[in-house]
């Protein structure tokens, strides 16, 4: 009696299993009849449906773990006596928006209308065209609401950093309402949502601009409304550094926004698809040239390779990469991390030192230059073969200036947007509540007088000027 190959059985009964479980040798349910081709079609197109929603889910999740990412690195960059200010602040910038992009802003930004935004689809009442403009993706409508959310409350968290450590809590609330429901959506539409800026030229996979430089103009305004913090400039105007609390805390968020990142990129496809392994190489890339860049930079600019502006410059290489990450190649991606890295430094101190803008957190810097760059860098370095079809060749691989033209437009086209719209609504807060908190309130620290509490309750914390 030959020896039985019990290795080729098990391995015909893992192969059964797997058919079985995927539907292949299941027949349509209800049906009687062999299985044809075409119901074989049907149960294959069913599972892809099912793969695309699960992935597109855990793409948002992990967008929405960016959030705790935030609240990290903006709590380490600023004193410890806000610290609680600072969670708070990234809280209510999801929770609120959430609510608002549901019942407004999703409509607006992806709703039929015209070319400037959307006047259906509020609360996702869909008439079976109104979300036309992302029927790309064959994921439910839920599902495309989820991750476009945590995007939105991405691009309204970004303003929070910008604006530590002086703003009346009321205040930043109502502006973060007003994004998700407006500002934010407005963008989206005129590039996502089939508007004037798409139908342009122009392109952003996952959001250099319509995420990142929204919410940094916006936070641009806001900083420039509110002034620096007490202490922050002599009275010669030379700038005095104020060093956050907590440089581990700022570490862990950087690596938390640089693990949500792959959520951010390659979950963009809201589908499981080939390309994401190409995104996630390219965003990888960026973000390790960002932090190098930024490092050497600040090592020959400063004398020490400075920790906080490494960090920054892993995140500038993450937002650069942002918009082109789906249409250049890989070593176009390290490229472009470079100079991301290289610009975050300089911008930093340009707004510190020239226009003396307090940034606590160099998020002007981080989301809106880079943003800025990797939004350009797309017209410089698309290149056709990685995504048929859609951007062409930028100007560096012969396709000419069209595209890069059409990126400008679009920059300067949003920097605009936001800095109007982000001066009447800091204007208006202003002139009513009211947007900074008192010098006492300021010196003591928000955590005591906005929330009543402490987040390092029992240590001793010196109120003095710097």
């Amino acid at each position: 009696m030959k020896n039985i190959n019990w290795n080729k059985i098990w391995l015909a009964c893992l192969v059964c299993a797997l058919l079985l479980t995927t539907g292949a040798l299941v027949q349509p349910a209800g049906a009687d009849d062999p299985v044809t081709l075409e119901s074989l079609a049907a149960t294959t197109s069913d599972n892809k449906v099912i793969m695309d929603t699960v992935w597109t889910l855990l793409a948002g999740i992990l967008v929405m773990f960016m959030q705790a990412g935030f609240a990290m690195v903006e709590t380490g960059f600023t004193r410890a006596k806000n610290a609680c200010n600072i969670m708070m602040k990234n809280l209510m910038d999801f929770s609120a928006g959430a609510i608002i992009y549901w019942a407004v802003g999703f409509g607006i930004m992806f709703g039929a209308g015209n070319a400037f935004f959307g006047t259906s689809g509020f609360f996702l009442h869909d008439t079976g065209q109104t979300f036309d403009s992302l029927s790309w993706s064959t994921v439910p409508l839920e599902c495309k609401y989820f991750f476009q959310m945590v995007f939105a409350a991405t691009a309204a968290t970004i303003v929070s950093g910008a604006m530590a450590e002086r703003t009346k809590f009321i205040a930043y609330f109502l502006y973060s309402i007003v994004i998700s429901a407006l500002i934010y959506p407005v963008v989206g539409h005129w590039i996502w949502g089939g508007g004037w800026l798409a139908n342009f030229g122009m392109w952003d996979f996952a959001g250099s601009t319509v995420v990142h430089s929204t919410g940094a103009w916006v936070a641009l305004t806001g900083a420039i409304m509110l002034g620096p913090r007490i202490g922050k400039y002599g009275k010669d105007g030379t700038s005095r550094a104020i060093p956050g609390h907590s440089l581990p805390l700022a570490s862990l968020g950087v690596f938390i926004l640089w693990f949500g990142w792959y959520g951010f990129n390659p979950g963009s496809t809201m589908g499981a698809v080939l390309d994401i392994a190409h995104i996630a190489t390219t965003t990888t890339l960026a973000a390790a040239a960002g932090a190098v860049a930024a490092m050497i930079t600040a090592w020959i600019m400063f004398g020490k390779p400075d920790v906080s502006m490494a960090l920054n410059g892993a995140l500038a290489g993450l937002v650069a990469i942002t918009a082109p990450c789906a249409f250049v190649s890989a070593g176009s991606s390290v490229i472009i991390g470079l100079v991301g890295g290289i610009l975050v430094v300089l911008s930093v101190v340009f707004l510190d030192k020239v226009l003396r803008i307090d940034d606590p957190v160099g998020a002007v810097s981080v989301h809106g230059t880079c943003g800025a760059w990797g939004t350009i860098s797309l017209g410089l370095f698309a290149q056709d073969v990685f995504a048929p079809g859609t951007t062409g060749d930028g100007l560096l691989f012969g396709g000419g200036m069209k595209l890069l033209f059409a990126q400008l437009v679009g920059v300067g086209s949003v920097l605009v947007w936001c800095l109007a719209t982000g001066f009447v609504l800091f204007g208006l807060i202003k002139a009513t509540i009211g947007l900074r908190v008192s010098e006492k309130e300021e010196l003591r620290g928000l955590d005591i007088d906005e929330h009543g509490m402490e987040a390092y309750s029992g240590f001793q914390i010196f109120l003095t000027e710097q």
